[in-house]
């Protein structure tokens, strides 16, 4: 992988040639050689985001796995471009995912400050039985949880994915949390 090196002047059209063959004939040889061409400005771009350089290598390899799919959904006018965004909306993301596995925490989902201070217990087996007592909502209610605290979703757009009442999801989400943290208090001890 050439992912320092500066690419060679090429002109659009041969990007574009490259990326029609490989929509039409769907031979990954030919997206990875247009793509090759463009790695150091995917690596540039990951590099800049996740201020890592074996993230940023890691992120290279997984947009060009994402490009395989979206180089054929969607209708392409400059390449360079169209990548550059897609590097940065990746990177994002995994700067997004990050940010919600450090964020997402008892503490913070469910206020079960206490269990994570006992000294039989681990934060997994906190996280285990979280989940253990998730499976006893009603299906309403651990959706409207999950929507919630774990996707970050509001009141309204998880009215509008459940088909519920917007009174409905704030009921569901209120009496989730409190069956969840009786639940937990079983485990306790």
């Amino acid at each position: 992988m050439r992912f320092f090196s500066r690419p060679k002047k090429q002109d659009d059209a041969d990007d574009d040639q490259l990326l029609n063959s490989y929509r039409h004939s769907g031979d990954i040889g030919l997206l990875g050689k247009l793509y090759e061409r463009q790695m150091p400005l995917v690596y540039g771009v990951c590099l800049k985001y996740l201020k890592d350089t074996e993230q940023a290598k890691d992120a290279v390899m997984g947009i060009f796995e994402e490009l395989v799919l979206k180089a054929k959904q969607h209708d392409v006018k400059q390449f360079r471009n169209w990548l550059y965004v897609l590097s940065r909306n990746y990177c994002l993301m995994q700067l997004r995912a990050a940010k919600k596995a450090e964020l997402v925490n008892i503490d913070d989902v469910m206020e079960f400050d206490s269990f994570l201070h006992h000294d039989h217990e681990t934060k997994e087996m906190v996280w285990e039985a979280l989940e253990r007592c998730l499976e006893r909502l009603s299906e309403r209610q651990k959706q409207a949880i999950r929507l919630f605290y774990l996707k970050e979703h509001c009141y309204l757009e998880i009215a509008n994915i459940t088909g519920s009442s917007l009174n409905e999801v704030k009921s569901y989400i209120q009496n989730g949390k409190r069956n969840l943290k009786i639940c937990m208090e079983g485990y306790s001890g």
